[in-house]
């Protein structure tokens, strides 16, 4: 399964099918945009591993805010995702906001995560996909 997931192209039919959407918003259809899609998408997975992860050492108490951090940070992801997918009567103003609030969510979480980085690998891969995401916000929200 492990090498399938490495070598699968994320979100391929999803970016495809918004490609193809009758009215497709002007911004959606821009490279940064389709790389928030596809890093609010990784991200939020990516947190949502890295606290069961982090559920499964044996220090868990240590672990506990970086638990709530990536939590928070999926939640954040996931609904991104779904503004950002919305095509029809998007409201800028509602996904301009959630953005925001998407790259502090991610910076938030990529700190935390990184303070575990050297003893948890899984904290370490999910500060990457924070910081992938908190970039691909901040790219997108030059636009807006």
């Amino acid at each position: 399964m492990a090498s399938y997931l490495q070598t699968a192209h994320p979100m391929k039919h999803a970016i495809d099918i918004l490609s193809t959407h009758p009215h497709p918003s002007p911004a959606g259809s821009t490279d940064a945009w389709t790389q928030l899609i596809k890093a609010t998408a990784d991200c939020a997975v990516s947190c949502q591993i890295c606290a069961d992860a982090c559920l499964a050492e044996e220090k868990i108490d240590m672990l506990r805010r970086c638990i709530r951090s990536d939590l928070n940070c999926a939640t954040v992801c996931e609904a991104t995702l779904k503004l950002l997918i919305t095509q029809t009567e998007r409201d800028q103003a509602v996904l301009k906001a959630q953005v925001e609030a998407c790259a502090k969510a991610c910076g938030g979480c990529a700190e935390e995560c990184e303070k575990h980085a050297k003893m948890h690998a899984h904290c370490r891969i999910c500060a990457e996909a924070c910081r992938a995401c908190e970039k691909a916000c901040q790219q997108v929200l030059t636009t807006v």
